[in-house]
């Protein structure tokens, strides 16, 4: 029994010990700038918002620089004020004039910066912030690479720009959006809605089901206790 019983709290403590690593590990790993949502629908609007947390233990996140693409720009560009930062918006001219939606660009946005107005407004160690903006049309393309750099209080400016080479993620990963079009959203959107119908109908079957058993027990149970009622009438007049 006891032996037994050390085997299962050594197992258990095993496996503790394994989730614990795993999500420590899954916790570190996902601590870098991330954009959400992670995909957007081309030739549509979307809200942007990045994820920026502080992964320093002495030092404050006082900017984030956020690099738009000009050789597949978004014709505009506009920014959700944060409190306590002040952000600033660059252009620059285009190597060659962009079509979108009929009308010919020949300059877009390709910088946003969001700077801490004070001490107290930085991102301390343990903390994070978002920061959003509302960018489009998102042109048509497989997906766009949205580089981050990172300043802190002691100078140090991490750039969060590398794109992933096959299914290892790299130390330093940029923001990606994937670009998905309207007829791909359109197959989602149907999937997802045929997908729940089919829950739902599973769901009355289900209770169909039960109600139907739950009922034949009922029934059991009247034909056992009227069985039980004839059989005590018959020796009561057999006594007789």
């Amino acid at each position: 029994m006891h032996t037994l019983l050390r085997r299962a709290l050594t197992s258990g403590g095993v496996v503790l010990l394994g989730l614990t690593v795993a999500v420590g590990g899954a916790g570190a790993a996902s601590a870098h700038v991330t954009v959400d949502p992670s995909e957007a629908e081309a030739g549509g609007y979307a809200l942007l918002t990045f994820r920026v947390p502080n992964e320093s233990d002495t030092a404050s996140t006082t900017e984030l620089e956020v690099d738009l693409p000009t050789d597949t720009p978004f014709a505009h560009v506009s920014v959700e004020p944060v409190p306590g930062w002040t952000a600033t918006v660059t252009t620059a001219e285009l190597d060659e004039p962009v079509s979108v939606h009929g009308a010919e660009i020949t300059e877009a946005v390709d910088t946003v910066t969001w700077t801490a107005d004070d001490a107290d407004a930085a991102i301390a160690p343990g903390e994070f912030r978002r920061f959003t903006v509302s960018a489009g049309p998102v042109p048509e393309v497989e997906s766009i690479v949205l580089p981050a750099h990172q300043t802190y209080s002691d100078g140090e400016v991490v750039s969060w720009e590398e794109v992933a080479e096959g299914d290892a993620e790299p130390s330093l990963p940029a923001p990606v959006l994937a670009v998905t079009s309207a007829q791909e959203s359109a197959q989602v959107s149907a999937q997802t809605s045929a997908q729940t119908s089919a829950e739902g109908s599973g769901g009355g079957d289900a209770t169909g089901l039960w109600l139907g058993a739950a009922g034949l027990g009922l029934g059991l149970v009247g034909a056992v206790t009227g069985a039980v009622a004839l059989s005590r009438t018959r020796t009561a007049g057999t006594s007789r």
